[in-house]
């Protein structure tokens, strides 16, 4: 009992020592808050007592209390220093929440500038286009601002010091915001000094490049831009060294006029570029930032460019760039004799006509933008060693009288690599700068092409017209006569008023007779051979106005051609018929050195056979068929040295030539050549070899001998490879599709000796001649046509001979004595050629004799008992007269 008892009573005890445990905390706490409570309860009664001694109206309680000894009091007291630190405390927070807000406001706008894009657009704006060889043609600064870019090491050392010196001379030591050029920009604008800016020159980077259209913003509308370029700033800092910012800096500046960056600065005004700069040069340029138009050494103020110049040059003493010695020998340079004289932006273009064409097809090919951006290195297809001896021989051509002997002003030429299409030489114009017209680039101008145009048509006239129908070669007969004016629509004629009859193709193209050329596109097809042209490269040929309508013409260059084509289409004949798009450009590269743009050589496009271009050619280079036209002026067609095909060409205006053409191609160049005016005057005399022997012949020649040959493209007696399935048929050369039981067939026929025509009744016998001739029947008119040779025509009738002519008459008669023959002729229609005497039928006498007359002749017989003379007039028709007599002794003539 008495243990359960314990028991118990030990259970109370630890009851107890646990409320007793439980009740100390609450104890603690209460003593706190009662403290608490008391504190406050003191706080408020010394508060009331406070309020108590004040005044009772609001007013007056509020003057009171704004005493300035009660506020300092108050202030300096505990409980003010205590209220400082919070408002301190509350303001810095509420700064940090403010400026955190506004950089957080603006970074969203700056996230599309990408401030890591910094050395990307500071990039040179000059378009550069060089040579196939790397010869700079033209720098194209555009029509507005420019910048030439450079690395760091191709800037004068001494115009990075001048311009740290005038415009941030902490800036090695910043990181990209000067607080202490902030606050020296305040006082001395404050205290009424030349206004200084307290930009650093990162930040005047960054505003040139980033922020440009927002500069001109001032005072509060300037902050947000003020924000702006202060983010900014310290973003480039990041990302950049202090020497790369230094350089895009001096990339990026302007330096007065269009003029960006320095090294546009130093080429502008001194000729050198920027690592050539001198110590006054690189102050003076230093200098131009700050206001580039008032210290525009063109245009500004050149005193105030002068005195900053100074003022650099002392800056630059000041931070121990250079000694005062160094300073003042630059400050005593006349440095502003030194500015070269302002250029036009084409004063050193290289082949303007060519260059220019290539940046109008930049500009269709990567767009106006880009082009207009700058930065673009162009290598273009031009050789410049060929286009400065095509314009050496333009310029000779000019300095002869030929342009006054045969009225033409004005010339243009293009060269063009047959294999790959590329131009590698080109004038628009007799000279760039040549007044009224020189600027005009003739050689993308319409103009007719006169006979230039017929290689192409017979070209199309040899391609296989298939098995029923009838196939053409160099031998074929298409017949030069005045059967066609019907079917052309009007008088279709020759050059020099005539018809040859029938003539084979290889004369009918060599003499350039128009007759076989209309019909040669009579039997393609107007629209078939415009097609074929269109498709071999001359594209703008018959395309424009009512040249759509000319028709049968086009076949004899009654059509406009712009003459990049045109020498592009008889490319494509050297090529055997494959079509290339000319081209111009090799590589466009950016300013990073991306490629935009690359020439890749193609297969070409077949447009022609091989066998049909390659007669065309053969044609073409028939030095002896040439001879039929051109006489001893045939040589001019050719090249030294060079086995050629050539195209000579004239086109008409109202009856007279206008233009003089040459075409000129070998198996790896072709090159056309034009001369005439830029207007509608016509030309006095046509020497239709003149283009060929001023232009043509001098610069392939050397292109050919000096150029092609040591690269390896070209060596002498280069000629075209003949092709499979070309057939030789007597002399003439034909495509593997032409039929030989389409030639011609063999029978006899009469002519007149003296007309060469065929003989009518009324010709006289002993002018008849039996000759065998070739016969065909002719494609277009479908009549019979006869081929003869020795200048026989079988197309006309003897028109020499009448049935009312008047024979010579011839009386013959002896002496007496025998000893003496008296001849009497007289002449008839024609003209005595001769008179035969014979005796016992030897001859003895042949006398000439134009007109009527006599003539004693000694006997051969003299002493004979008998013999008999006979004499024969004969004149130049072949009409003949006849008269004989007989001697026996004592019955002659007294």
């Amino acid at each position: 009992m008495s243990g359960i008892i314990e028991v118990i009573l030990l259970m109370g005890s630890s009851r107890v020592r646990k409320k007793i445990s439980k009740s100390r905390p609450v104890r603690v706490y209460s003593n706190l808050t009662q403290k608490r409570r008391t504190k406050k309860d003191l706080a408020a009664r010394k508060k009331a007592e406070y309020l108590a001694t004040l005044p009772k109206h609001p007013v007056k309680r509020a003057a009171y209390r704004m005493h300035p000894k009660r506020v300092a009091k108050y202030w300096f007291s505990k409980k003010g220093a205590i209220m400082a630190l919070k408002l301190i405390g509350v303001g810095v927070l509420l700064l940090a929440v403010l400026i955190g807000g506004v950089f957080a406001y603006y970074r969203k706008d700056l996230d599309a500038i990408k401030p890591g894009s910094l050395a990307e657009r500071v990039q040179t704006t000059v378009n550069r286009y060089y040579d196939r060889n790397g010869v700079l043609l033209w720098e194209d600064k555009g029509n507005g601002d420019y910048r030439m870019a450079v690395d760091s090491d191709e800037i004068s050392d001494y115009m990075k010091q001048a311009t740290v010196a005038i415009e941030d001379k902490d800036f090695y030591s910043h990181g990209g915001v000067s607080i202490t050029g902030i606050v020296r920009s305040a006082f001395n604008n404050a205290a009424g000094g030349s206004v200084q800016g307290g930009s650093t020159l990162t930040q005047q980077l960054v505003k040139q490049v980033f922020l440009s259209e927002d500069a001109y913003k001032r005072g509060i509308n300037g902050i947000p831009r003020k924000i702006k370029e202060v983010i900014l700033a310290i973003e480039v800092e990041r990302k950049y060294s202090k020497d790369q910012i230094l350089n895009l800096y001096l990339n990026e500046s302007s330096y007065g006029g269009r003029r960006n960056g320095v090294e546009s600065a130093a080429l502008t005004y001194f000729g050198i570029h920027a690592s050539e700069l001198s110590l006054a040069q690189s102050a003076l340029l230093a200098a131009i930032p700050n206001s580039p138009s008032l210290y525009d050494p063109y245009s500004g103020n050149r005193d105030a460019l002068l005195v900053r110049q100074h003022l650099i040059l002392d800056a630059m003493v000041s931070m121990g760039n250079i000694t005062r010695e160094e300073s003042d020998a630059a400050k005593a340079v006349a440095v502003l004799d030194e500015i070269k004289p302002l250029s036009d932006q084409l004063k050193d273009i290289k082949a303007p006509h060519f260059v220019l064409m290539v940046k109008q097809d930049l500009e269709n090919s990567l767009g106006t933008a880009i082009v207009g951006r700058g930065g673009l290195t162009i290598t273009t297809t031009l050789d410049y060693r060929i286009q400065e001896k095509l314009q050496e021989a333009t310029d000779a051509l000019f300095e002869t009288n030929y342009p006054e002997r045969n009225g033409f002003s004005n010339s243009a030429s293009t060269v063009e690599d047959v294999t790959t299409g590329q131009i590698v030489a080109m004038t628009g114009s007799r000279d760039f700068n040549y007044p009224g017209f020189g600027e005009t680039n003739a050689a993308m101008s319409s103009i007719q092409t006169g006979s230039t145009i017929k290689p192409l048509v017979y070209a199309k006239l040899f391609e296989d017209k298939g098995e029923d129908a009838q196939n053409f070669g160099s031998g074929s007969i298409l017949a030069d006569d005045d059967t066609m004016n019907d079917i052309y629509g009007g008088d279709l004629n020759n050059a020099d008023r005539k018809f040859k009859g029938a003539i084979t193709i290889r004369n009918a193209l060599a003499w350039s007779r128009n007759v076989p050329a209309v019909k040669a596109m009579y039997i393609n097809g107007v629209d078939d051979t415009l097609d074929y042209i269109h498709k071999m490269g001359d594209t703008s040929y018959c395309t424009v106005g009512v040249e759509k309508t000319v028709g049968l013409a086009s076949a004899i260059g009654g059509c406009g051609a712009k003459q990049v084509e045109h020498v592009n289409a008889i490319s494509s004949i050297a090529r055997g018929g494959v079509y290339k798009p000319y081209s111009t450009i090799l590589e466009v590269k950016n300013g990073q050195g991306d490629v935009l743009q690359k020439w890749t050589d193609t297969d070409g496009t077949r447009v022609g056979s091989e066998q049909a271009n390659y007669i065309v050619s053969d044609i073409m280079h028939d030095y002896s068929a040439r001879q039929g036209l051109y006489g001893g002026w045939a040589s001019r067609m050719s090249v030294p040295g060079v086995e050629v095909a050539a195209k000579s060409g004239t086109s008409d205006l109202g009856g007279q030539a206008h233009d003089n053409w040459t075409v000129t191609w070998s198996p790896v160049l072709a090159m056309a050549s034009w001369l005439g005016n830029n207007d509608t005057r016509l030309l006095k005399t046509t020497e239709s070899t003149l283009p060929g022997l001023m232009l043509n012949q001098p610069v392939l020649e050397y292109a050919h001998k000096v150029i092609y040959a040591e690269e390896g493209k070209w060596k002498s007696g280069d000629w075209f490879k003949e092709p499979d399935g070309i057939q030789h048929i007597n002399g003439e050369i034909y495509p593997s599709w032409y039929n030989k039981s389409q030639s011609t067939e063999k029978e006899k026929l009469v002519f007149d000796r003296v007309s060469r025509y065929l003989a009518t009744d009324c010709t006289p016998e002993a002018a008849k001649i039996e000759i065998e001739v070739s016969s065909l029947t002719d494609p277009v008119t479908k009549k019979k046509v006869y081929i003869a040779g020795d200048g026989y025509d079988a197309s006309k009738d003897d028109d020499i001979h009448n049935c009312s002519d008047a024979a010579p008459a011839v009386n013959i008669s002896v002496s007496n004595d025998g000893t003496k023959i008296y001849v009497d002729y007289t002449k008839g229609t024609f003209e005595l050629k001769n008179i035969i005497v014979t005796v016992d039928g030897v001859q003895i006498a042949n006398i000439s004799a134009s007109s009527s007359g006599s003539k004693t002749i000694d006997s051969t017989k003299s002493g004979s008992s008998s013999f008999t003379v006979n004499a024969t007039a004969t004149d130049s028709g072949y009409y003949t007269d006849t008269s004989s007599a007989s001697y026996t002794t004592g019955s002659g003539t007294p």
